[in-house]
């Protein structure tokens, strides 16, 4: 289905680094071009910014001035992929510029940039989009249809347990997420992601949240570091050492721009300023009264989860394979086990493309007309707010070793 010219999209990607570049430029144009035009790209970062554009294989004007953009350009729709602390001054800006927005998570990083994005899309009546993908792979959908069609009952409790190998789970220590004033921790970045899976299969809010956190792996911990490992003396011996000119796309981003702003992709992971923990534990109480066990773990030999609701009438079992050093199944299995039934096999059959399926499924809830959504995937600035806040209610729980209310730290009950 093509849209006319009169109804496509004006979009401006804001934030040019590889999920801008893949998700929001190549991926969004390759697949959803007949309902997006792309009008114009914004960084501080320009060379980086001018390169995405040609890698995009478009003309759109590059921008270094938010506002100037958008006083030239008149994008309707502003896609923001800047590092998470300035996701909301992008957000709140384009709002009241007349734009609605979507964002990458975490929405924002503090309890102070949230609520300023949800009074600015009240007052300007714009919206917020959250890109949430996780709720739309195959797996997460079948999860959530079986929930509330009460295949096990009333849900008691949930345990959670997400794992980050020693790929994907140090990267985040190379990068600027391994700054807390950066990206809120990965009680906020990463967590994000799966606290609001959490309250979207609940269908509730966490009330109280209880917390313990460390840096056990990256950080202060190594033997040996240095500043990047390109120029790293102790390459030959390090386990973590990552040669940045083996992904071409990752040298076109980070390499050369590096000398306009000085950021690196392929920092140690055992810098000294590292100020984020690397290994979480949390147990939550929702609302409804559910409790719920969760761990983030970034230093693991395997890659994926593994969740399980218990409920009144039996238990729901799911373990998803991302990456792992043996054979997996080609699909992802729930297993139903009912009180005083029978046991029930799930395979749910994973999509192509990222996230299984789930980046597909969010552009074409956001972007496709007429796409029904029954179980209420389409995630707003509400529950992005939400997800945040769990993440920081987490945080101070570690850091002053008590139970913490998202009523404490909002000030509030949470807007409906």
């Amino acid at each position: 289905m093509s849209a006319t010219r009169a109804n496509r999209h004006r979009a401006a990607l804001v934030g040019t680094g590889h999920r801008g570049l893949n998700m929001w430029g190549r991926g969004l144009l390759a697949g959803y071009g007949d309902f997006v035009d792309m009008v114009a790209l914004f960084d501080v970062n320009p060379m980086r910014a001018g390169r995405v554009r040609d890698a995009m294989g478009i003309a759109a004007p590059v921008h270094t001035e938010f506002d100037a953009m958008m006083r030239a350009q008149r994008p309707d729709l502003v896609i923001v992929c800047t590092r998470d602390a300035d996701h909301d001054q992008y957000i709140v800006a384009a709002l009241e510029a007349g734009a609605d927005v979507i964002t990458e998570k975490p929405m924002a990083t503090t309890v102070e940039k949230c609520r300023r994005i949800i009074e600015a899309e009240r007052r300007t009546g714009k919206r917020v989009d959250v890109a949430f993908n996780y709720r739309y792979s195959p797996l997460a959908r079948r999860i959530k249809e079986l929930l509330r069609a009460g295949s096990i009952g009333a849900v008691t409790s949930v345990d959670f347990h997400w794992y980050l190998d020693t790929r994907h789970g140090a990267d985040y220590f190379r990068r600027w997420h391994a700054k807390l004033e950066c990206s809120g921790s990965l009680w906020v970045h990463k967590a994000t992601h799966h606290f609001d899976l959490l309250n979207w299969y609940l269908e509730s809010d966490p009330a109280e949240v209880a917390a313990f956190g460390s840096l056990r792996h990256y950080g202060r911990n190594g033997a040996f570091r240095g500043e990047r490992c390109r120029t790293c003396s102790h390459a030959g011996e390090c386990k973590f050492y990552f040669d940045i000119s083996k992904d071409p796309t990752l040298e076109m981003l980070y390499e050369a721009p590096s000398r306009v702003d000085g950021y690196v992709r392929d920092a140690c992971v055992f810098r000294e300023d590292i100020d984020i923990p690397d290994t979480m534990t949390a147990t939550m109480r929702y609302a409804n009264g559910v409790q719920a066990s969760y761990s983030l773990n970034a230093c693991m030999p395997i890659e994926g989860y593994h969740l399980a609701f218990n409920g009144t009438g039996g238990r729901m079992e799911i373990r998803q394979y991302e990456d792992q050093p043996w054979v997996t199944p080609p699909a992802d299995e729930i297993l139903l086990v009912r009180n005083f039934g029978p046991v029930e096999h799930i395979w749910v059959a994973q999509r192509p493309g990222g996230h299984f399926g789930g980046d597909d499924g969010l552009r074409d809830m956001l972007f496709k007309p007429g796409v029904a959504d029954p179980l209420g995937q389409r995630a707003g600035a509400r529950a992005g707010a939400a997800s945040v806040l769990c993440g920081l209610a987490a945080l101070e729980s570690m850091r002053a070793k008590r139970v913490v209310s998202l009523q404490e730290i909002w000030g509030e009950p949470l807007p409906d």
